[in-house]
């Protein structure tokens, strides 16, 4: 319903925000990423939104990029990942950490956020793998448009957190490919992204 909020911070907590747009006052719950990289209260702000509708409520959560609300998306996608929980994730690791975690099968570096236990990180993993898999993405092999095949598990991993972050496998193979495949896998993540950052 709402992609977007641009208006002026009126208010903070640990949990929400309020942002005012036409004189109406919207709450929206954030995570501690976003809160950080908030404008002071009583300055302009745009915040990309997901709403979030129960019988006995209408939610609206708030996200500095839209980087942070697809992986906001995703995780909640996720069969016992509520929205709280999507929000605990985020405020413990960014979008790039968290697709690294699953590109790597790295469930344990997830039992950081609250409400994270070892069995719930274990399936968000194996369910946003599958997902990446269904998309014929090789976990060790991509072929850039060059048409040069690397066998770097690093380059692969890269990609696959890449693609879960929202970018097409072509998109980027052809970025990731442009740097040292021996770098760890989250730098290769974070080179790519400032590099695609145009592309959101």
């Amino acid at each position: 319903m709402f992609y977007s909020l641009k208006g002026i911070l009126i208010y903070t907590e640990p949990s929400f925000i309020v942002v005012e747009c036409g004189g109406v006052g919207y709450k929206c719950y954030t995570t501690l990423s976003t809160q950080r990289s908030l404008p002071k209260v009583g300055q302009e702000v745009k915040i990309y939104t997901h709403m979030h509708v129960r019988e006995d409520a209408m939610d609206l959560y708030g996200f500095i990029t839209v980087m942070e609300l697809n992986c906001y998306k995703m995780l909640t996608g996720v069969s016992g990942v509520g929205p709280k929980v999507g929000l605990a994730i985020l405020s413990e690791l960014t979008p790039e950490q968290v697709a690294a975690a699953i590109a790597t099968n790295d469930s344990k570096v997830l039992t950081r956020a609250a409400g994270v236990g070892p069995k719930l990180a274990q399936r968000i993993v194996l369910e946003l793998t599958d997902k990446v898999q269904k998309m014929d993405i090789g976990s060790n092999t991509v072929i850039p448009p060059q048409g040069i095949a690397s066998s770097s598990t690093h380059v692969g991993e890269a990609v696959n957190a890449l693609t879960v972050l929202g970018y097409s496998p072509t998109d980027a193979a052809a970025v990731v490919a442009k740097f040292d495949s021996a770098l760890p896998v989250e730098e290769l993540i974070r080179l790519s992204l400032k590099a695609m950052a145009g592309n959101l």
